[in-house]
Formats: C-alpha cells, sequence, structure tokens
C-alpha cells in the first residue's frame, strides 16, 4: 500500500488551480465536470489531532476533479500570525461561505469559536441543508460562554444533551472503544445496510484504517448503521480481530466486537426552522503513526458516494466511484492556506 505521504511527494504537479492563486485564508478547488456540478461543498477543519487540515483536501480535491463538487475548505488560523494553527480554538475564517453550500463536511474537535463564528454555523443547521461529521465532529466544539454553549460535546441541558455531537451527528464523544494507537479498524458492512447506495462499490474490508473504533451508546437513536467497526489485534490491515481478553477488575472476558460498534451511519436532523437535513458520519478519519486513514480507497469512496447522498444525488452514485488522489500541496500546520508551495 502506498501511503498518502509518499504518493503526492512523487507524483507529478498539476495545472495551477484555485488554491494557487488564493488571497484568503481558506482555498477553493473549482469543480470540474461531473454530476456534482454546480454543488457546494464547505470543509469545516479544526482538530489538533487527526490532522484534518492535511486529510480534507485530500477528500476536496477528489470531489472537485473526479466528482465536479466545488469544495471550500477552511482552517483554524492564528488571529496574528495568520497560519494553520490548530491550538487556535477561536477562529475559523471563511464561514460566511456556508450561506451558499449544499453540504457542510465538520471535522473540528473541542473548538470554542466566538458567538459570531456559531451563528454562521448555526444558520446553516436551520437551513434544512446536508451535514456531514468526521471522527472527532462527535465532539467538534467545547465552547464555555456565549449564545452557542449547548453545540458543547457536554451540554447536560434537556433541550440538547450532549451538544452538536448528539443532536445533529447522532453521538457525542463516548470513549476509545478500540485501543487507542494499538488496534486498527477494518470496516464491515452492517447488516441492515445492504443495498444501501453510499456502499455502492464497496465490500467488507475496503475499509481500514489506523484510527481504532470510537465508542456509542448503542441502540444509535433514529440512526441507519451502515459499516460496523471491527477491532483489530494491531496496526495492520491484515491483522486479525482482537481476541476477548480478561477484564483485570470484574474477572470476566471482554470481547471487542461483540457486539460491534458502529463506525458510519446516517440520520436526519430537524433544526429549529423544522426543516430536515440528511446527516452523514463517520468515526473514522485521520493520521496516526504516520499512516492515514486515506490510504484506504474504501474509506475515500465511502465519503464520496455519502458526499452525493448528502445533496441528494444518490442515483447518480457510480458502480466504482472514482477516488484517485490528486497530487497537490499538503496543508501544513504554520504555513498559510494562501501559500505556495
Amino acid at each position: 500500500m502506498l501511503g498518502l505521504t509518499v504518493f503526492l511527494a512523487l507524483a507529478l504537479p498539476t495545472t495551477i488551480t484555485a488554491e494557487e492563486t488564493n488571497t484568503k485564508p481558506w482555498v477553493v478547488f473549482e469543480g470540474k465536470e461531473g454530476p456534482g456540478k454546480g454543488k457546494q461543498v464547505v470543509f469545516v477543519t479544526g482538530d489538533d489531532e487527526y490532522f484534518s487540515e492535511e486529510g480534507m483536501p485530500v477528500i476536496a480535491r477528489i470531489l472537485a476533479e473526479h466528482h465536479g463538487f466545488t469544495c471550500t475548505v477552511l482552517f483554524t488560523i492564528n488571529k496574528t500570525t495568520g497560519v494553520i494553527d490548530v491550538k487556535t480554538k477561536d477562529n475559523i475564517p471563511g464561514l460566511e461561505n456556508l450561506a451558499t453550500a449544499d453540504l457542510m463536511v465538520m471535522f473540528t474537535r473541542f473548538r470554542a469559536l466566538p458567538d459570531n463564528q456559531m451563528k454562521l454555523i448555526a444558520d446553516y443547521l436551520d437551513s434544512g441543508k446536508a451535514v456531514m461529521g468526521l471522527r472527532t465532529a462527535t465532539h467538534a466544539f467545547n465552547v464555555k460562554d456565549g449564545a452557542y454553549k449547548h453545540y458543547s460535546y457536554n451540554n447536560s441541558d434537556a433541550v440538547f444533551t450532549g451538544g452538536f455531537g448528539k443532536q445533529v451527528l447522532g453521538e457525542t464523544w463516548i470513549n476509545h472503544h478500540g485501543g487507542h494507537g494499538k488496534q486498527s479498524t477494518r470496516g464491515l458492512v452492517a447488516a441492515e445496510a445492504a443495498g444501501n447506495p453510499i456502499l455502492r462499490g464497496i465490500k467488507d474490508g475496503d475499509i481500514w484504517g489506523t484510527t481504532d473504533v470510537y465508542g456509542v451508546k448503542l441502540p444509535l437513536a433514529d440512526a441507519t448503521p451502515l459499516i460496523m467497526g471491527q477491532v483489530l489485534s494491531g496496526m495492520k490491515p491484515e491483522d486479525p480481530p482482537a481476541p476477548p481478553i480478561e477484564d483485570p477488575k470484574t474477572k470476566q472476558l471482554v470481547d471487542k466486537n461483540n457486539p460491534m460498534m458502529p463506525v458510519a451511519w446516517t440520520r436526519t436532523y430537524t433544526g429549529p426552522s423544522g426543516k430536515a437535513a440528511r446527516v452523514f458520519t463517520t468515526t473514522m478519519g485521520g493520521a496516526m503513526s504516520g499512516s492515514h486513514d486515506w490510504d484506504s480507497a474504501g474509506l475515500r469512496r465511502l465519503l464520496v458516494n455519502a458526499t452525493y447522498w448528502c445533496v441528494g444525488l444518490e442515483a447518480k452514485i457510480p458502480d466504482v466511484s472514482n477516488v484517485d488522489i490528486i497530487p497537490g500541496r499538503t496543508f501544513k500546520r504554520g504555513t498559510k492556506p494562501q501559500d505556495k508551495e
């Protein structure tokens, strides 16, 4: 398996794109020809663990070049230096792009955005337009004060319990079900998902990632599981499932694969306006120990197919979606989005 970093390093440069001429602290990948032509996808990144600022442009390029979606990627930006800075919790410029988006892809972790930025997200959520959440989006926000503190992952009030993660995506942060950094994840098609268009061209084992399985409270309320996460005994795709082990406290055997946790599902979210939005969530995604979940063509295909579904184009999902990686700049921490290579 060719690692994403190596792939990009060896790849030939492409023609000049919007990302290379951009003067704002975000990047736009203009959609080429494809079923997604005319649809706008906005990626909201900002986590300090899984390198969403690097992974999401990879997916955005695929969607733009192969499928026609115009994709805008936003970053957490240091307010003094203007560089990508994941330790800056309170600044994601460009959220006004959500006003014209057909899909918001959220991949943040414990952000504490000010009210004026949170309002742009809240307005989008109330529009009835689609939402996709990846990995740490279950705990996307940790807002201490202001009008949107109920979006926090640990919100306990009865109206919005569990915050954005629970209320919109279907789950908030629970725990690491798999061994963090020790047990990778193999994706198996959920029994009830047979024939789902999002899984077109995807079979058991096609999806694999170094990120461990997240715990969820079963059953997920008002959600349809698509992919179940098989906890593996190690960090290679060929590793066997993790065996049952004895709990040192209870002396009982614990089998992390019985029951398995869903790692991808769909649901709907209805905001105060009463408009229902399509929602796709996966707890996979990111980079760890030098290997990227995005090396998995199956995982890339899952996100591409889910994008079609989110914006109502499920009838146009290809039998096997093109998810070939497009060469281009890697958006590193400490650099400006508008910088050239």
